[in-house]
């Protein structure tokens, strides 16, 4: 694939296609990901993890953030739960094939004079309605808001100015925190970045994707636990808000570039495809059986995980 296709693929937004045009054809071009520290990095993380592999095999150099104090900010846990968290969420990120980037803690650079002195800049200009609509989906509790998770987003916007990036990516839920970075940083000197938003993933119910719920996938999770949380996956006939298919698209394909579906002659034989799209026209006409597809994909997440579990385990 082309710089561009490879940087664009499986986004929903690119503000703006005519600017990240112009990013690659540059030299020295840099993107970031911001990630809060979690337990488990499951199949939703993946969704912006692969994107950064893309942007780094497109030649952008990649930043990646453990976002430990933005962690403490939104509730997450004691500044000591979130560095354990973060230590262990790098390791998951290598296993997972996002090496030859920059790893930053965010307690390393969002404590200097200069970072807290641009953080009170834009909390003068930022009304506090603007702040708190941005937060609305990313933030926790947020039907009782706390001071500190209106701080939240306008770290945000300083951490693109003082990692010094081109671009910034993240899930559709993180658009009004960037595009409050595209108006005001200007103001202050720097940049407005080029935004890259990847979609949010239902969970194996076809609902949210909850902790909570159980309804997703960890890349530590053994290969018994991956055909038992599969074998429950919602796979409706339809094609959209499909669960099974979008694991495919978003993680499978990306990865491996083909699918192999194994069953008896009977029911026409082993078949494989070699693109996303072919996948989903068959699976539309109904060529594939729901339980085949569930299996194929199964087999093929259980392949592209391997290498991570065994990375943990050494």
């Amino acid at each position: 694939m082309d710089p561009y296709s490879l940087a664009v693929r499986n986004t929903v937004e690119v503000v703006t296609e005519e600017e990240l045009r112009g990013l690659l054809a540059k030299s020295g071009r840099k993107v970031y990901a911001g990630y809060e520290p979690s337990g488990e990095i499951h199949l939703g993380h993946l969704v912006t993890i692969n994107k950064l592999i893309d942007l780094r095999d497109a030649g952008f150099e990649v930043i990646v953030l453990l976002a430990d104090l933005h962690a403490f900010l939104n509730r997450k846990g004691t500044m000591e739960d979130v560095a354990r968290l973060a230590a262990y969420n790098k390791k998951c990120f290598e296993g997972l094939g996002l090496t030859n980037v920059t790893y930053v803690l965010g307690s390393d650079i969002q404590l200097s004079r200069e970072y807290q002195l641009l953080v009170h800049e834009l909390a003068q200009q930022i009304t506090l309605n603007r702040a708190t609509r941005s937060m609305d989906e990313v933030g926790r509790q947020m039907d009782n808001p706390t001071v500190s998770q209106m701080v939240y987003p306008i770290m945000q916007m300083a951490d693109i100015a003082i990692l010094g990036v081109d671009a910034a990516v993240g899930g559709i839920d993180q658009r009004k925190i960037h595009m409050l970075a595209r108006e005001y940083l200007p103001g202050k000197g720097y940049p407005s970045p080029v935004c890259l938003h990847v979609p949010i993933l239902n969970g194996l119910d076809g609902k949210k994707m909850s902790s909570s719920q159980g309804n997703y996938i960890s890349v530590a999770d053994s290969e018994d636990a991956i055909r038992k949380k599969m074998k429950k996956a919602f796979c409706p006939p339809e094609i959209e808000e499909n669960p099974v298919l979008q694991v495919l698209k978003h993680h499978i394909f990306p990865r491996t570039g083909s699918l192999t579906i194994q069953r008896p002659e009977k029911f026409g034989g082993d078949r494989t495809l070699t693109s996303y799209e072919e996948t989903e026209q068959a699976y539309a006409a109904g060529e594939i059986h729901p339980a085949d597809l569930k299996n194929a994909t199964t087999e093929a997440l259980i392949e592209i995980l391997a290498p991570v579990r065994k990375y943990l385990e050494g």
